[in-house]
Order: structure tokens, then C-alpha cells, then sequence
């Protein structure tokens, strides 16, 4: 795959980064919507048909991208990657909730890979970006609360850190209208490919065409 089309800088080894440009299609909001519960649906059916609580830990991609946090210094019992979060609702009973075409998608695609993935909305980033360590002090807005990131993987720009596989920061998050936005998949590294991710995301489309890939490319993973 070709490299995504502005600077990304690796300063952690082992990650390879998945990066969409997506815009949402002119369809009805029944249809999308419709398709969307299905696709959402569909996600959590897969992932109990192929992990339980027990066996979910040992499965190749949940461990190397556990591996990856401990490289940078986070313990992923305590801060979950965002995918296994997400896989380990699902495994409870739970369903992933509605929330917006673009997030639907990313989390449908992030419990299809089992690795974290997140949007931002276009605009609220601006290269170049750096794959990074969080410094000691650092901490942002999360859509959770304020969110320590010492020691985690994390996204920055030249304004600072936007985002983590773990939690995504307020400056970032998709609103209503929010037409145009990045989805950036999290990947180690030999283990899930770009091109796997590309795929997979092409079938979400195709499944429940509420979006366009505009421009997709990748970073790292020895590029």
C-alpha cells in the first residue's frame, strides 16, 4: 500500500498505521441507519462466534498489540486498547451502540480486526504527526474525562496529542455534521496488514454503504 499522503513519524517500533479519508454518502438516514444495526449487529455475532472472556487474551493480534502497549510503557490490564474494550462488551451480551456512520464504522472494522482504531474530523488535526509515547505530565480531554497519557501510545500534532488507541481526544470527535473525516487503524506490525485492514473496510462499505473512501494509505511498519 502506498504511503498515506502527509508526514508520519514513528517514533515507537512495531506499529503499522492504517489511515482513510472517508465521506459520508447522500443516502437516506433510514436506509444508513438500517444498514448501519445490521453491520453492528452482524460484528457482534462474528466476534462471539470466534473469541469468548477466556480465549480472547491468547488470540495473535490481541496479544501483539498488548505487547506494543507494554513497549511504551502502559500496562494494557489497566488501560485497555480500545478493540479489546469493545470485544470484551460484546462477549458480555452487549451490542455496539449507534452513534455515527463514521464511528459505527470504525468500530465495527476495530472488532473485525481486534486491533484499536479511531475518526477524527477532518480539520481537527494537522500534519505532520507523530506516533509517540505520552510524556510525563501530558494529559488530554478524552471523550471519557481528562485522561493521563504518560506512558501510553498516542497520536500528536504540532498542537499536541490527539488521539490514543485507548481513548480519543475531545479536539477530534465527529459531530453531526461532520461530513468529511480520518479513520486511523492501529496495527502490529507483521501481524495485521494494511492492506488486510483496507479490505476488511471495504467490506463494511459494501455490507452498509454509508461512506466513501476517498484516499487510504499507510505509515510505518518498516516504510
Amino acid at each position: 500500500m502506498r504511503p498515506v499522503s502527509f508526514p508520519v513519524t514513528h517514533e515507537l517500533s512495531g506499529w503499522e498505521l492504517f489511515w482513510v479519508r472517508l465521506e459520508i454518502l447522500p443516502v437516506s438516514s433510514s436506509n444508513r441507519e438500517e444498514a448501519l444495526a445490521a453491520l453492528r449487529r452482524q460484528a457482534g455475532e462474528r466476534a462471539r462466534a470466534e473469541w469468548s472472556l477466556e480465549t480472547l487474551s491468547a488470540d495473535p493480534t490481541v496479544a501483539a498489540v498488548r505487547s506494543l502497549f507494554r513497549a511504551a510503557g502502559c500496562d494494557p490490564t489497566r488501560y485497555r486498547p480500545s478493540s479489546e474494550a469493545l470485544l470484551r462488551r460484546l462477549l458480555k451480551g452487549e451490542e455496539l451502540p449507534a452513534i455515527h456512520p463514521f464511528v459505527d464504522l470504525n468500530n465495527c472494522l476495530s472488532v473485525t480486526l481486534a486491533v484499536p482504531a479511531c475518526v477524527a474530523a477532518e480539520g481537527s488535526f494537522t500534519p505532520p504527526v507523530t506516533l509517540r509515547a505520552g510524556r510525563p505530565g501530558e494529559s488530554y480531554e478524552s471523550l471519557r474525562g481528562p485522561f493521563n497519557l504518560e506512558g501510553k501510545p498516542l497520536l500528536a500534532d504540532r498542537d499536541g496529542a490527539f488521539g490514543t488507541p485507548i481513548t480519543d481526544s475531545q479536539r477530534v470527535k465527529v459531530t453531526a455534521d461532520t461530513r468529511r473525516a480520518w479513520m486511523v487503524a492501529y496495527l502490529p506490525a507483521g501481524v495485521v496488514t494494511a492492506e488486510a485492514a483496507e479490505k476488511a473496510l471495504q467490506d463494511l462499505l459494501a455490507a452498509a454503504p454509508a461512506a466513501r473512501m476517498e484516499e487510504a494509505g499507510a505509515s510505518g511498519g518498516g516504510r
